[in-house]
């Protein structure tokens, strides 16, 4: 499902700003550059794109590891004898502890970078804002 929701996303090649761009065209405002306005907002939206890939991607690494500690958690449980069940629990529950912050880790680093690249994008955009506002 997740694969044939990429596909399609992929195969979609929309520009928001096409129709935006015409019609602000039409609207020329004296002393505003509009291409340099469009181009910022070019550059917010990709950000956040880029930003939702990363998150995307983040959520996809956690859920595999989440699987393949289920896996090992259940493959240790799975003992033939009783004794050794209830070790290999116990070891589960251990290794279970150490993989949880494991994930936490996970996610508190990719949840850093996306925030990383918006934050970036956004001193960027206060740059833009304070060289057009600077006496010429």
């Amino acid at each position: 499902m997740a694969k044939d929701m990429r596909e399609d996303l992929g195969e979609l090649n929309v520009n928001p700003f096409g129709d935006l761009t015409t019609m602000l065209e039409q609207f020329k405002v004296p002393g505003v550059d509009l291409s340099s306005f469009i181009d910022a907002r070019r550059k917010d939206v990709q950000a956040l794109v880029e930003a939702n890939q990363a998150a995307y991607a983040a959520m996809q690494a956690l859920v595999q590891t989440q699987t393949q500690m289920l896996t090992e958690a259940m493959q240790r449980v799975q003992q033939p004898d009783a004794a050794r069940q209830a070790e290999g629990a116990l070891e589960a529950w251990q290794k279970m502890l150490a993989d949880m912050k494991t994930l936490a880790e996970m996610a508190q680093k990719s949840q850093a970078d996306a925030l990383a690249g918006l934050t970036a994008r956004a001193k960027e955009n206060m740059e833009e804002i304070q060289a057009a506002l600077a006496p010429r």
